[in-house]
């Protein structure tokens, strides 16, 4: 979180995490009147609104319908590209595959791969932690995991 922000910093700061989370028009709503996918994006805005040094989320794609989920994806990514640290817990693995720069698998709470997605998540690490066959499908940054 930044230091010492102004009022009007601070309304500037939620006032485009709102916009980024296309909750303009629900800014009023209380959140017992949001449906699960708008209630995930507004937390995901309050993060964002506090600027953070960091981003912790877990699961935070659940709920939200594909557009959605595809545009916090892109403002996540543009998060790490600005300098912030972005951590996600996932079970989506095309989404890991696709848009990680690395990933961390667990298995029973312990680390069974570690590196770029092509190496932790190959078709044989898949097959021994998820126990289904799998295979990758596609071109780098537009795979497909399909079950066998």
């Amino acid at each position: 979180r930044r230091a010492a922000a102004s009022p009007a910093q601070d309304a500037a700061a939620i006032a485009a995490a709102l916009a980024a989370m296309d909750l303009v028009a629900l800014r009023h709503r209380p959140v017992s009147q949001l449906s699960g996918g708008e209630r995930a994006r507004a937390l995901a805005a309050r993060v964002l609104a506090g600027e953070p040094r960091w981003i912790l989320a877990d699961e935070p794609l659940a709920n939200l319908d594909l557009a959605h989920a595809a545009a916090l994806v892109r403002l996540l990514r543009a998060q790490a590209g600005a300098g912030r640290g972005v951590v996600l817990v996932l079970h989506d693995l095309a989404t890991a595959m696709n848009r990680a720069d690395r990933v961390v698998v667990l298995d029973r709470g312990r680390v069974v791969a570690d590196g770029p997605p092509e190496a932790a998540l190959a078709a044989a690490l898949v097959a021994q932690v998820w126990q289904v066959e799998a295979r990758w499908l596609g071109e780098p940054g537009q795979r497909a995991l399909a079950l066998g």
